[in-house]
């Protein structure tokens, strides 16, 4: 299936249900750091519930509705990245990423998201890529900005996570941006 190298050491390809245990082993020894953030931690409680997110993710893959790949580094899961939607009529789309504890900081979801960006403006034609981050999420929010995306607006109490409303920070890159960019 799909795969697509970031640099010599690492990758990012589509997952697949063989990675389920993999998966699940990363995201239950990064908890605490992921679900600072995001909610699916949560919700993951046994490999079978990662299995079950990877199949959902293949099925909207093959229906050309988004997907989520896995980041390998040194030839261990590192995080994942994908598209959390394709959004046809309006020629957008949404990219979510997350990494493990131990792979922060090594510009592995920066160089991911170059890539998603690229494949959206270039294969899938899209002429919009979106990314929503929790606005006192300092390290993610680095990444759009130092990949040239315009900060759009906020949305106040956007989700209920931990005990507390985060707010988001919506940023937006438009295709001739990103041409003129490059």
């Amino acid at each position: 299936m799909f795969k697509s190298v970031i640099d010599p050491n690492s990758y990012i390809s589509i997952l697949e249900t063989r990675h389920a245990g993999e998966l699940f082993n990363l995201i239950d020894g990064s908890r605490e750091s992921i679900g600072k953030w995001l909610s699916f931690p949560e919700f993951t409680n046994e490999v079978q519930d990662t299995k079950t997110f990877i199949e959902k993710s293949l099925n909207r893959f093959a229906s050309n509705n988004g997907y989520w790949a896995g980041i390998w580094h040194k030839g261990k899961i590192a995080g994942s990245i994908g598209y959390l939607y394709l959004d046809w009529v309006n020629n957008k789309t949404e990219i979510g990423y997350w990494l493990g504890k131990d792979f922060e900081g090594l510009g592995l979801a920066t160089k991911a998201c170059d890539i998603l960006i690229e494949h959206a403006f270039s294969e899938l034609q899209l002429n919009k890529v979106e990314i929503n981050v929790a606005t006192q999420n300092i390290k993610s929010k680095a990444i759009p900005e130092r990949l040239g995306f315009t900060k759009e607006g906020s949305i106040r109490n956007y989700e209920f996570l931990n005990g507390e409303y985060l707010d988001r920070i919506i940023y937006g890159l438009l295709k001739d941006e990103w041409r003129n960019k490059k």
